[in-house]
């Protein structure tokens, strides 16, 4: 594939439309179609963000013969779903976290996308921020030594009455796959999958995790300490502490746009500020993992390096035990198992 790539949305909610802007901020990228359940959402959409082609159906769009890549951006209950339908049409696919809602629909879709010669690749926005990037870099470096602990938070306290998809487990309600997959991917970037998990939360009367608390293990002696919650303001932070010294990311460690370094020993107590520069005025920082998916597909790779989908899967289970922990099942669990 070379020259322009031609995207294809489907559904229209706010994080589509925060990917869609950042995605016309691209010189090569187009955006040519969009789905919705509804022919209204979809048009509304359309003539909000230019976009010639408006469909009512999830189908129409994955049989559009002009769209070469489809952004999946539906609440996660319906990730595998929407995925699957984009594969099966011979389309290529970038598909919102949570991947979706347990490690063997995640396993169906990265077969299905690897027998087909089709690109997958999960839109973890945090692995492709320069800041982390750089970040990532430092640790291999040596630049803190052997990594000993993760600390990783995400919460908020907002409106989140009963009736609210994050209360609802048929959506996979819940702060884990919401928020929590933001910290629990940060750990595995860092570390890889860990050989221990232990968790705790506070659940709803409807089933659903409102605050948790996760402590992984690894053999290497490292620990992780995360928790997101949609009943309390987070610091929203993280640090990774090693045994020459630590990187702090003091706010919105998901996306930050700076870092701070500390080395143990150093005659300058005052940490290093490491920036990365200013991304493009009026981007959310969404267009680097677009830019990722358009650069693999030019150069003919079916997976990305810098999200690698057997990190997707390690994820997954990893938030399959913390649910087993805690006790949180959806209706699609199997009646005798569940997260595991």
């Amino acid at each position: 594939m070379s020259g322009t790539v031609r995207w294809g949305i489907l559904a229209t909610g706010g994080i589509a439309a925060t990917f869609t802007k950042d995605l016309l901020g691209l010189p090569d990228a187009e955006v040519v179609a969009v789905a919705s359940r509804t022919g209204t959402s979809a048009r509304a959409f359309a003539e909000r963000f230019g976009i010639g082609r408006a469909y009512g159906s999830w189908a129409e769009l994955v049989a559009d013969e002009d769209v070469d890549v489809v952004y999946v951006a539906t609440p996660h209950s319906a990730h595998h779903e929407a995925a699957a339908l984009a594969l099966r049409a011979g389309k290529h696919v970038l598909c919102e976290k949570a991947f979706t809602l347990d490690a063997g629909q995640a396993a169906e879709l990265v077969a299905l996308a690897r027998e087909r010669g089709l690109f997958l690749m999960e839109a973890m926005w945090t692995y492709l921020n320069p800041v982390v990037r750089r970040m990532t870099e430092l640790v291999r470096e040596g630049a803190i030594g052997e990594i000993r602990t993760v600390q990783a938070d995400f919460g908020f306290a907002g409106e989140v009455g009963p009736e609210h998809r994050l209360r609802d487990p048929a959506l996979g309600g819940g702060a884990l796959l919401d928020l929590g997959v933001y910290p629990v991917s940060f750990a595995h970037l860092l570390l890889g999958e860990p050989d221990r998990v232990q968790a705790d939360a506070l659940l709803s009367p409807e089933g659903v995790d409102l605050n948790t608390g996760i402590l992984l293990g690894w053999d290497s002696g490292a620990t992780a300490l995360l928790s997101c919650s949609i009943v309390g303001h987070h610091a929203t932070a993280a640090t990774v502490v090693g045994t020459k010294g630590r990187i702090d990311l003091p706010r919105d460690f998901f996306h930050p746009d700076h870092l701070l370094l500390h080395r143990a020993g150093s005659a300058d107590p005052a940490p290093e500020k490491i920036v990365t520069g200013p991304g493009p005025e009026g981007l959310s920082g969404m267009q680097y993992e677009a830019v990722e998916v358009m650069r693999a597909l030019r150069a003919g790779e079916t997976e990305s390096p810098l999200v690698p989908l057997d990190g997707s899967l390690a994820v997954m289970r990893t938030l399959d035990a913390v649910r087993a922990r805690i006790g949180v099942r959806y209706p699609s669990d199997p009646p005798t198992g569940g997260a595991s």
